[in-house]
């Protein structure tokens, strides 16, 4: 075994003033600075003259991101294994997956990857975590989560409690780092932001339709459903009351609160229906008001087999959200 017994400023990689010289030992700065980062070592360069510069200031881009996955259900599954297929050629690798009940992980995780203490998610030192299992999660470990990497919240429903909303977004520019928010399967969601953002978006709406077995909500309101009784509305009203009803299906109308930051959870309006003439897909409709008379209404059937919480096409979205987290600051950032 060998103990390379080094402190938490591992090496300190210094340019000389010589411009030849420099040139010559550019290439091997970068060999080093990746060895390094792949043995989860910091790195300090400093230039002459000049202030001491952190990696982090650098362009890693060469570096591979380092993913942590929490929850392993249908979508965290699915992101497990585009990361381990696909994750070299596009700069991710996998730091670690995480479940509940790690069991559901043996034989399809590789072992030294599988956290058995989600606390000791900062061994791991990830750039990216991605919660796909629960708001508890949100709530219990947003906040630590973004003190030492960015992080994508999948069940930004948890955002509609007012008090955690701000404070994870405190946490973000404190650490400097960036909450994402998934679009999922809201359609539109940055053409919503830049309303928003331009002071011209007045009114959100957003409709979610599906077969009554696709819907986990809490309490008894779905308990007496027939195959046919058709459509029912179960739930008109704002986002922030509908989020704690329905925390794992109205994600997509979190997330459009998110865009809608003028309007926030209160604003945003949303209602839930269940439609057993839906078995085969789930229809998401959204209907925004802008000023001078400005609307649009677009309507999204997304394929999802009967019971799904998810449609199909989500997971793809998700993944394209992933890839787009490159750090953008200590912000919240809608992907």
């Amino acid at each position: 075994m060998i103990n390379y017994d080094l402190s938490e400023s591992d090496f300190a990689l210094c340019f000389p003033s010589s411009p030849e010289v420099g040139v010559r030992l550019l290439f091997f700065m970068l060999v080093v600075t990746k060895l390094c980062l792949g043995l989860g070592l910091s790195v300090l360069c400093s230039f002459p003259s000049t202030s001491p510069l952190s990696v982090k200031d650098m362009d890693t881009s060469s570096f591979p991101q380092r993913i942590g996955v929490v929850g392993y259900g249908h979508l965290g599954k699915y992101l497990v294994e585009r990361i381990l297929k696909d994750g070299d050629a596009l700069g991710l690798t996998l730091a670690f997956v995480w479940n509940r009940n790690s069991d559901k992980l043996k034989g399809f995780v590789p072992d030294e990857l599988i956290l058995g203490d989600l606390s000791s998610f900062a061994d791991r030192r990830c750039d990216v975590i991605v919660e796909v299992c629960h708001p508890r999660i949100v709530r219990e470990f947003g906040f630590l989560f973004l003190s030492q990497s960015h992080f994508m919240a999948g069940s930004p429903s948890a955002l509609s409690d007012p008090d955690l909303n701000q404070k994870l977004r405190q946490a973000a520019r404190l650490h400097s780092r960036t909450l994402y928010v998934p679009s999922g399967a809201l359609w539109g969601g940055q053409d919503i932001q830049r309303l928003n953002d331009s002071g011209a978006l007045k009114a959100l709406f957003i409709r979610m339709s599906k077969h009554p077995s696709c819907f986990r909500l809490t309490g008894d309101v779905l308990s007496d459903w027939t195959e046919e009784e058709g459509r029912r509305v179960l739930f008109g009203g704002s986002v922030a009351e509908l989020c704690p009803l329905a925390p794992n299906n109205v994600n997509t109308m979190a997330a459009a609160a998110v865009a809608a930051g003028t309007l926030g959870f209160a604003g945003v309006r949303g209602e839930i229906v269940s439609d057993t003439a839906l078995r085969d897909h789930h229809v998401v409709e959204v209907e925004v008001t802008g000023t001078n008379g400005f609307s649009v209404h677009t309507v999204r059937r997304n394929p999802a087999e009967l019971g799904a919480v998810t449609g199909s096409a989500t997971y793809n979205s998700f993944w394209n959200s992933l890839l787009a987290c490159k750090g953008h600051g200590g912000r919240v950032y809608l992907c």
